[in-house]
């Protein structure tokens, strides 16, 4: 479990670097204007590009942000000797999967259950807003 821990601990301190990187650039980045003489862009072209890297930089912040929480709760499930159980099942969680993605909460089973009903609501939320049309 020590080799799970420094691996944990590593991949947090990188991820934290990485989403301290991604907040500046974003932040700084120029919000675009309307086109126009004021705006920063030389065509409609050069806006949408810069929309678009502005938006990829806020999903893969928010993504990073997702992961940087996960590693820190399987740092307290570590401390706290919960680590390597599944959170749904309390079955234990396989070693290769914990040594693949040492994150994670949940055993391969319970994994694909969620998976599954999360797209068999995703699908009848779509066909709830197909037939209200």
């Amino acid at each position: 479990m020590e080799s799970i821990r420094k691996r944990l601990e590593e991949d947090l301190r990188v991820a934290i670097g990485r989403l301290r990187q991604l907040g500046g650039a974003v932040a700084v980045e120029e919000m675009p204007g309307a086109i126009g003489d004021n705006s920063p862009f030389a065509d409609e072209v050069d806006e949408i590009q810069a929309n678009e890297s502005r938006e990829i930089g806020f999903a893969t912040r928010e993504l990073l942000v997702e992961r940087v929480n996960r590693m820190s709760a399987a740092l307290d499930r570590l401390n706290e000797g919960d680590y390597g159980t599944c959170v749904e099942c309390e079955e234990p969680i396989s070693l290769a999967r914990l040594r693949a993605m040492p994150e994670v909460q949940t055993c391969v089973r319970c994994q694909d259950r969620i998976e599954r009903l999360g797209r068999r609501h995703e699908a009848e939320e779509i066909e709830v807003l197909a037939e209200d049309e």
